[in-house]
Parts: C-alpha cells; structure tokens; sequence
C-alpha cells in the first residue's frame, strides 16, 4: 500500500515537474507583448528584479512575472540590471530582455553642433535638446564657462563641431566638457604639424583665424585659398577687411545687412579699421578650417569677393579685386 501511495506521489510530481518546465521552456522563448516599432524602456537606477517584472506586467508587455524572476536570479542576472534607457525590439523574448538589460548597450542619443555656429547658436541648440539633463537653464552664457571650470577662458571658438552621441541623462556640463576637449586635442595635433613661418603666435591664434575662414565659405575647397590671403594680408601688415569679424562685432544689431557706417565703427572686432587678427574667435571652426589655418595655399592673391553662388573669386592686385568687385556686387 506504501509503495502503491508513494508511486502516485513520484508519478504526480514528475507530472508537476513536467509541466513546469513545459511551461518555463515556453516563456523563455516567447516574445514579449511589444509593438512593431518596439519600445524605449527606462530602468532606473536601483530597480529590482522584482519591481522590473512588476513594472513589465503592468504596461503589459509581460505575462508571467514569476518566472521571469525565476530566471533571472536561476542566471544569475538578478543582480546584474544595469541602469539606462534600452530599445526592446519586436521578437524580444524574457531572456533577451535580461541580456539587454544586463548589456549596458543603452539607447543613443545625438546632437549636431554645426560648423561656423557662435557660442550662442551652439547654447540654444544645447537648451532645446530634451534628451540632455539641464543644469545651466538659469545660467547666462557669459557665465558657463566658470560652470566648467574654465573661468578665464573666453567660450567663442573653443567647443570642436561634430555630431556627438550620448545616453539619456547626460549633463549639458558633460556634453560641454566633451566637446571642449575635442576641440583642444585637435588644435593642438594641427599646432604641431603647421607649416613654418605663419604670423601666428599661438594656438589660440591659429583658432581665431579658422573661425574667420569658416565663416567666410561654406565652399571646402576654398578654404586653403582664402586662408593664404589672409596669411598675406597679416605678414603684410594690411587690413583683413573681412565682413564676418564685422557682423560678429555688431552682434544683435545686425540685421542682414552691412552698412557704411558699420565699417567704419570702430569695434574690437572690426578688421576694417583694426590691424590684425580679432581678440577672439568669431565662430566654431571645422577641423578643415583650423587645418587651413595652419596650411594656406601658397599664391600671390590678396582680395576676394562673393561671386553671388556661396564662392568667391580671387584676385592678385587692387585693379583686378575693384574689377571683380564691379562684376559681382554692383551687378547685384
């Protein structure tokens, strides 16, 4: 009779044991309930597997939070969830959601800074992207610098211009930090390899002129050209006469157009009445830009104006630039 009863007992907990595993094989291998596009899903700092498979039932993208704990802490994964914000895609199955979430591989997110853009440009970009943590919202821009610990330091030219990529929480401070120090690692790789004999004293002067190249062509192949004039022009002694330092020095005056009187305002950025480059960058140089700087072309030119196309056309002597001048400007 013993032996009858604990027969039934082996038999039904071999049946138990069974369906158990019938039924944990098929979770394991089950997608979660997820749209086509799949979902961004957040794990906070400090989220349990417990309140991780809780929070996955109640947005019900899980079924069976049991035994989505049962795996995890029988994998050891338990312990291993990982902050951030994560993509579950469509096909997602329990045990990829916990190696997802256990990756560190969390969603990117990104943001351009455009070359030739000001400081200014730059920090509105910055205060409109809703995936950076806001910190210097109340901050005024001639403030931030101190906020980087860099209190001396004039902000115009020296944040490098690329597209950078970052997780959901980062700081506008961090974003800063790291374009900042892209921006100093490559002016100071171009400062070492420069050609010889530049009127330029200094890295930061080499940054100055960059900013003045971009701003004067959006046309990359002209940016050795017109930096070979400008590198002329200061060995010469003469004016830059260029438009951009003008516009920056006028800053919120500028209202498209430069006058007369504008040119001949005396302003610390004004290269129609001051010698030599200005006291700051004007703009975010590209790493052409900068690269141009420090390589002009070689030549005899020393003018240049707008052809009207976003190019400009180049001239050697006085004659030939006021002939250029006619062409392209009175015509316009």
């Amino acid at each position: 009779m013993f032996n009858r009863l604990l027969g039934i007992m082996i038999l039904a907990v071999s049946i138990l044991l069974a369906w158990g595993w019938m039924e944990y094989d098929g979770f394991i291998n089950k997608p979660l309930t997820l749209p086509q596009e799949g979902v961004s899903y957040l794990l906070q700092p400090g989220m349990t597997i417990r309140g991780l498979a809780d929070d996955l039932q109640q947005r019900e993208i899980l079924d069976k939070p049991l035994l989505l704990r049962f795996m995890a802490r029988w994998s050891g994964q338990a312990s291993k969830l990982k902050a951030g914000e994560y993509h579950l895609p469509e096909g997602t199955t329990p045990s990829m959601l916990l190696e997802i979430l256990t990756s560190s591989r969390v969603v990117q997110h990104a943001l351009t800074i455009i070359e030739g853009w000001t400081f200014k440009q730059m920090m509105a970009a910055i205060r409109r992207n809703p995936d950076l943590t806001h910190t210097l919202e109340d901050v005024v821009n001639e403030q931030i610098m101190q906020h980087l610990g860099l209190d001396d330091l004039h902000p115009e030219g020296h944040f490098y211009p690329d597209t950078y990529h970052f997780p959901l929480g980062t700081t506008d401070v961090d974003f800063l930090r790291r374009a900042y120090r892209r921006m100093e690692t490559t002016l100071a790789q171009a400062w070492q390899n420069r050609d010889k004999e530049l009127p330029l004293k200094s890295p930061y002067e080499a940054l100055i002129l960059a900013s003045i190249i971009e701003r004067e062509t959006g046309i990359p192949e002209e940016r050795g050209k017109i930096a070979g004039v400008f590198v002329r022009r200061l060995n010469r002694g003469m004016l830059l006469q260029t438009d951009p330092t003008v516009i920056y020095g006028m800053g919120d005056r500028y209202k498209g157009n430069i006058r007369k009187r504008d040119l001949s305002r005396d302003t610390p950025y004004n290269t129609y009445v001051r010698k030599g480059l200005t006291p700051t960058p004007i703009a975010m140089p590209s790493g052409a830009a900068i690269y141009a700087a420090l390589h002009p072309e070689e030549g005899k030119t020393l003018y240049f104006v707008a052809t009207g196309d976003g190019g400009h056309t180049f001239s050697a002597t006085l004659e030939e630039h006021n002939k250029a001048v006619r062409k392209y400007l009175l015509k316009r």
